[in-house]
Order: C-alpha cells, then structure tokens, then sequence
C-alpha cells in the first residue's frame, strides 16, 4: 500500500524556512542553525502548543481546523490561504494513475482561431493546447504540444523573451503547484517536475519553496521579442467553463502604442505567406 504523502507539513517546513525572525518580530541572539523560523517560534506566535505543530509537520495530525491554518498562515506570511486550506482537504485529491486528456471545446478552438490577437489555451499541466498563427508568430513556442513550464526554464529562445525572467519563472512554479500541487501521484505532473528538477537548478530552488499563485490573473507583461524589440502587452487569462482548469489566455496592446504597431506588423507580415501561397493556388474550376 502507497504511503499517503504529507503535502501539508511539506508545505508549512517549507514556507516556515522563508521567514526570517526578524520578518517575525524575534530578536535574534546569536548564530542560529536552520533557515527561517524554528517550530517552536511559529507555535508560538500561532497560539498553538509546539508538540501539535510538530505533529502537523510530521504528518500525524492532518485535519487541523481553519482557525488553526489561518494563524499559522499568519506567521508564515501567506496572503491567500486557498492552497494552504485546500492541502486539508478542502478540495478532493484526484487519485489518477494515468494523465488525463485534456480537450479544448470546439467554440473555444474557434474562438481562438478568429481573434485578430495573439491567443492559445493553456491547459491545467501548462501545455499548449491550441493557438492561432499570430501567437505562434509572436513566438513559435506557443504551438499545439508545448509546454510552457519546459519551455521558459529549458528553451534559451524564450527565456530571453523575459527581461524579468527570475520574476516570470517564480510566478510560473507558483501558479503550476496551485494548478496541480495536491495531484502527487499524477503521472504527468511527477513527470514534468522530475524532468525540471534535473535540468534546472531554478526550477528547483523554486520548487522547494511552496509557492503557490493564481493562474487566473490579468498581467502587464514586457517582452524582449527578438525581431520586434521591446513589446508590452497585457495578458488575459480566462477560465474556459465546463473544464478541469484549461485557460484561454489573449495578449492584447495598449491602443496606439507602440507595441500595438509592432503587433499589427507582425500580423501583417505573418499573413503574407498564407496571401502568397493562396494566389499561386491553381484554380480550382
């Protein structure tokens, strides 16, 4: 029999190293041996007994109440409880032993297709599900059968997109472990994770911190593009209904920007082979 695996003291050993005593109000006196908070200190700023935060850590006791994650949360300066809550059991652990096939909906596919803006769906695993040819103009990494996660951390093309790419990567990890992170026996998401975590020492760094974040978030996002130069767009990403966490995600220019003159001759210049290939089409009569 499989040993349930303790996500939740994983997580709170984890973010209790990211806090300093000083963040915490300890005075500090003299060397200290570990990273962060000691047990004791986050029991006792949390009103709880060090013996049953121990226990939490450890894995004994894994039905603590709200009241008692939420002062915890506190401590450990967590300002959304959503993941910390959802390690409890507040949301169902799926228990798949293959990876589940994800399909974007024909109206989303369509819909994709017809913007006149850079546009993909993006499944709960960061993969690119679908795109129309103006994204993968803006970038050929955003095709059919990419995976965003793999991309940004191991493909030096697009991690050279990012001028903030420490910032992006962070962010990225964050909002993956809030898609996945209670899903430990998934085969792909162990998969992804191992695979990253041998190539990438800031996938790593990053992994080991706990972080988790919102994917359905709007973002201003500046781009290095390598024949367009600096392009910032906003980026919209959009829970498709009816699916277990695939997003529809538009980047979109400011009006008479700059940027949006460079997008518009990027599509523009990426419609040109279609229009070529179309006139030397023989007729068909």
């Amino acid at each position: 029999m499989d040993k349930e695996p303790n996500l939740l003291g994983e997580y709170l050993r984890a973010r209790r190293e990211l806090v300093t005593p000083e963040q915490a109000g300890i005075p500090v006196l003299g060397p200290r041996r570990v990273p962060g908070l000691r047990r004791e200190e986050v029991a006792m700023l949390s009103g709880i007994s060090a013996e049953y935060y121990l226990r939490l850590e450890q894995g004994r006791d894994r039905n603590p109440s709200v009241q008692v994650l939420e002062s915890i949360a506190r401590v450990l300066r967590l300002d959304d409880t959503t993941y910390l809550l959802g390690l409890v059991g507040g949301r169902p652990r799926r228990r798949s032993r293959r990876p589940q096939h994800e399909t974007v909906p024909p109206s989303t596919a369509r819909l994709v297709r017809s913007l006149g803006l850079p546009a993909f769906v993006e499944g709960r695993y960061l993969d690119v599900l679908a795109a129309n040819p103006l994204a993968t103009a803006f970038s050929p990494r955003l095709t059919p059968g990419r995976n965003r996660l793999r991309d940004v951390f191991l493909d030096e093309a697009e991690a050279a997109m990012f001028p903030g790419w420490e910032r992006t990567t962070a962010g990225l990890v964050a909002s993956f472990r809030n898609s996945v992170g209670t899903d430990a026996d998934d085969p792909r998401v162990i998969g992804l994770v191992g695979e990253l975590s041998v190539a990438s020492a800031r996938f790593r760094t990053l992994w080991a911190r706990h972080d988790a974040g919102n994917r359905r978030t709007s973002a201003t996002l500046t781009f290095a593009h390598p024949q367009l130069g600096p392009v910032t767009l906003d980026r919209e990403k959009l829970l498709v209904n009816g699916t277990d966490g695939i997003m529809l995600v538009i980047y979109h220019p400011e009006p008479g920007s700059e940027s949006a003159d460079k997008l518009a001759l990027l599509a523009s210049a990426s419609l040109e082979p279609a229009r070529s290939r179309a006139a030397t089409r023989p007729d068909s009569a």
